[in-house]
């Protein structure tokens, strides 16, 4: 056997474990949900195909447009928030602050926290009428404050407050690895220069994080689109249908209607979204590049 032969084999002998999972539980069910967003399935019998019926049928759910809509609405204040929060930690504790391993790891732990636990004292701490945060409204001269998460207006900016501060300690980690990555000459030399700290941020920090920014906003994005536990725990979509979004409503039509072929085009067309979503922040990204 031939040295490059026998390397190719060692090469795939390492690969394949991973590729055969893969295949089995990630490309295998893509394949079959493209195929039953096709059909007309309910779990029992066979699956009749029904071709773009399922698609158009979406087009003209009024809760599916409203699911899109709460997802969206989710979305553009989750991103951009989580971002500035993520950032602002990383910028402060990367410096040179007493027991920064401290707070790097209790700004990371709502993370790993149970999505439950999260729920329940965050419930407490939005109750309308005994939460602390109202209790500060009302001693702000606040007289009606909102209801957060049993008002149609506040369920949602509620919602994205606890997912920013969930998710800020997880982002805030790759911010600290891209901001390790800036050479120190390059701060050095714009403070010879008489550079501000304002200016250093805006011409060296930002710039050396585009790497980081790209892909915490594409993963960020993608996680937002796919937002469904800590809705399903907070408020199971509502009140109303004011945090209702498209996780949950490809859960509402699968597992509790049973409707896995309508299911399956309402899962596609969120898979269609977060590819176009990506596709246009890689267009954005290349033409900044060059």
């Amino acid at each position: 056997m031939s040295l490059r032969v026998r390397n190719g084999l060692v090469g795939w002998s390492f690969i394949l474990p991973n590729f055969l999972g893969f295949a089995l539980m990630t490309l295998v069910p893509v394949i079959a949900l493209f195929y039953l967003s096709l059909t007309d399935w309910n779990i029992f019998g066979t699956a009749d195909w029904v071709g773009l019926d399922n698609f158009t049928r979406l087009l003209g759910d009024n809760s599916f447009r409203i699911a899109l809509v709460n997802t969206l609405y989710y979305s553009v204040l989750h991103v951009p928030l989580t971002i500035a929060a993520s950032l602002g930690l990383a910028l402060l504790l990367n410096t040179r602050l007493r027991g920064r391993t401290f707070f790097r790891t209790a700004a990371f732990f709502p993370y790993i926290t149970s999505i439950v636990a999260i729920a329940l004292v965050w419930n407490l701490i939005f109750s309308p009428d005994y939460g602390p945060i109202n209790s500060i409204l009302r001693q702000l001269g606040m007289a009606n404050p909102p209801g957060w998460l049993t008002s149609t207006t506040w369920a949602m900016p509620a919602v994205v407050i606890i997912a920013t501060w969930r998710d800020m300690g997880y982002y805030m980690i790759l911010f600290l690895a891209g901001l390790q990555t800036i050479p120190k000459d390059l701060y050095e030399a714009a403070k010879v220069d008489g550079a501000s700290a304002g200016q250093r941020f805006w011409n060296v920090t930002l710039p050396g994080l585009r790497p980081t920014m790209f892909f915490v906003t594409i993963i960020l994005t993608i996680n937002s689109f796919k937002i469904f536990d800590l809705i399903l725990v907070l408020t199971e979509g509502g009140p109303g249908q004011s945090t209702f979004v498209l996780s949950q409503f490809i859960y509402k039509k699968g597992f509790a209607e049973h409707q896995f072929g309508y299911a399956s085009a309402a899962a596609v067309a969120l898979f269609a979204l977060c590819v176009l979503v990506t596709i246009v922040q890689f267009s954005i990204n290349k033409r900044r590049s060059s």
